[in-house]
């Protein structure tokens, strides 16, 4: 749980991973080296006598094992992808999640994993039989934003 430990070390209270880490609400990252971080550790590692070494499968073993203990378990997915793909898969072991949003731009037929409807989810079992999921098309920066505050928001 890298993200965890980096919230701990960040100590920084305007950081939402420095919340998460208080508050001990787990945060994954499938695709940890897919970026500067990966960079980072590969840099260090070139350099440093004792390597860093991250185990991804305990946090794929955390986050099913999470979905399987759950009486009930909901998604909200912004954008798709490889995350889309780790956190509906993770509702597989379960046999499908209760709820599910998604908010992206795909489009079914680019045959992308971010196009595929919550229907192609369903056919797999990462979505229960008989729920309502919703597919809002738009950029999720744009929409989210807004039904978060709607959400929240109170009524004078």
């Amino acid at each position: 749980m890298i993200i965890h430990r980096l919230g701990l070390e960040i100590n920084n209270k305007e950081s939402i991973y420095y919340w998460t880490a208080v508050n001990n609400i787990p945060v994954f990252c499938p695709a940890l080296t897919d970026g500067s971080l990966g960079d980072m550790i590969y840099f260090f590692n070139i350099k440093a006598e004792k390597k860093l070494r991250v185990d991804i499968a305990e946090d794929v073993a955390h986050i099913n094992t999470m979905a399987v203990k759950s009486q009930n378990t909901g998604v909200i997915i912004l954008g798709g992808g490889f995350v889309k793909h780790h956190i509906n898969n993770a509702n597989l072991m379960r046999n499908g999640s209760n709820y599910a949003v998604y908010i992206n731009t795909g489009q079914e037929f680019d045959g992308s994993d971010s196009g595929a409807s919550p229907d192609e989810a369903v056919s797999w079992g990462k979505l229960r039989h008989g729920i309502e999921p919703v597919k809002l098309h738009s950029d999720a920066t744009l929409v989210f934003p807004l039904i978060v505050a709607r959400t929240f928001a109170r009524s004078n």
